[in-house]
């Protein structure tokens, strides 16, 4: 009888080792895809004075836009915890939206070098950006299913995890796109 005891108590030690290394590994995963994002946010969040700088020459009479936009950027990145930057990146993209309808009231502007070397690049980071999203969001699935199944749930709990926030699309992302010819 004691050795069965024994044995089940080392199981349960030998289980508790490894889920809670499982929980460790996909808490670092979704750390991981979050930074990744993190640093495509960063490069996007750089590239906005040279952008605006760039508007401004054209539509100095834009100036709200500009000076959302301006506002928004003096905020410190770097400084941000991780739900802040999610929802500053909600609002850059907002704003990033307007300043490129902007372009399209100003053909000269459109065509400035400057400009369309900027958006080129403003492109390949939100492309970069969507993409790191979708892979924030795989990890935290991930790491959401294991956390919440049974009887990881029990252990996770005991160990201090929680749900990991979704990236999620703001209202007007979710808006459809409305083209008029």
């Amino acid at each position: 009888m004691i050795y069965v005891v024994g044995i089940i108590l080392i199981i349960l030690i030998v289980y508790i080792f490894i889920i809670y290394n499982t929980f460790v590994k996909a808490d670092n995963k979704v750390k991981e895809a979050f930074s990744t994002m993190d640093v495509y946010m960063k490069k996007r969040w750089d590239l906005i004075p040279n952008l605006v700088e760039t508007v401004k020459g054209y539509a100095d009479y834009e100036k709200k836009t500009l000076e959302e936009i301006t506002n928004l950027r003096n905020l410190s990145y770097n400084s941000m915890g991780v739900k802040e930057k999610l929802q500053t990146g909600e609002k850059v993209n907002e704003v990033i939206s307007k300043l490129m309808l902007l372009s399209e009231s100003y053909p000269e502007l459109k065509a400035s070098e400057n400009f369309i070397k900027l958006s080129s690049e403003l492109t390949q980071i939100e492309n970069d950006i969507a993409n790191s999203r979708k892979y924030y969001n795989g990890t935290v699935r991930q790491f959401n299913n294991t956390i919440e199944t049974v009887p990881n749930n029990i252990f996770a709990k005991l160990f201090g995890y929680s749900s990991k926030k979704w990236f999620e699309a703001n209202e007007n992302e979710r808006q459809n796109v409305k083209v008029k010819l």
